[in-house]
């Protein structure tokens, strides 16, 4: 699938602070272009689409796997915005990058896509993989996979694993015990809005 190439620095002066995406933070408060500094007063639908655009390039997806995503999150009970945030944080690419793996997510969909991961003792080359509680995993017992895994593991993305999660950094190993709660979820956004503009 495509997927963004562009200057992530960018989307950030844009969207704001974006974890998954980069850990650079942009020298310009403001976003990019001629108009940047002085933008008018924006429009529900503007705020709505921003607040997608942040889930889209936070997590990486295309806006066909993104409307996948939301209308299976519509057929699961509970919050519609609640399920969404879980579907995404539950995939192989962000849990790889939620335990340290990976610097960011599309780093972390680098190892994945080069079969550096296994999935319960299975080597999984699918970054949308959707993890379930119990599975385990791990870095692929070769040389080159462990260096890689540990020089990430020197400067993690985020500093916190979240509670769902556990990781042992002696055997390169993790376990999902869960399903993340909302308060660990590290974008700041309101997924309602999302929900919202894709019910119009």
């Amino acid at each position: 699938m495509a997927r963004y190439r562009g200057p992530r620095l960018r989307v950030v002066r844009r969207l704001g602070e974006l974890p998954g995406l980069t850990r650079k933070s942009p020298r310009r408060a403001y976003p990019p272009g001629q108009h940047g500094q002085n933008r008018k007063k924006r429009s529900e639908y503007a705020i709505r689409l921003e607040e997608k655009q942040k889930l889209r390039f936070n997590y990486g997806l295309t806006e066909r796997q993104l409307l996948r995503y939301v209308k299976k999150a519509r057929r699961a009970t509970g919050s519609t915005g609640l399920v969404l945030l879980q579907l995404l944080e539950m995939r192989l690419d962000n849990t790889v990058f939620r335990m340290g793996m990976g610097p960011t997510i599309p780093g972390a969909r680098q190892l994945v896509n080069h079969g550096h991961v296994t999935v319960n003792g299975r080597v999984v080359d699918i970054p949308s993989y959707q993890c379930r509680p119990g599975d385990l995993i791990s870095v692929r017992n070769r040389d080159r996979s462990r260096q890689l895994v540990e020089t990430n593991l020197q400067f993690p993305g985020l500093a916190n694993i979240p509670s769902h999660l556990e990781f042992d950094k002696n055997k390169f190993e993790g376990k999902v015990n869960g399903v993340i709660e909302r308060e660990w979820v590290a974008l700041q956004i309101n997924e309602l809005l999302v929900v919202e503009y894709y019910a119009r």
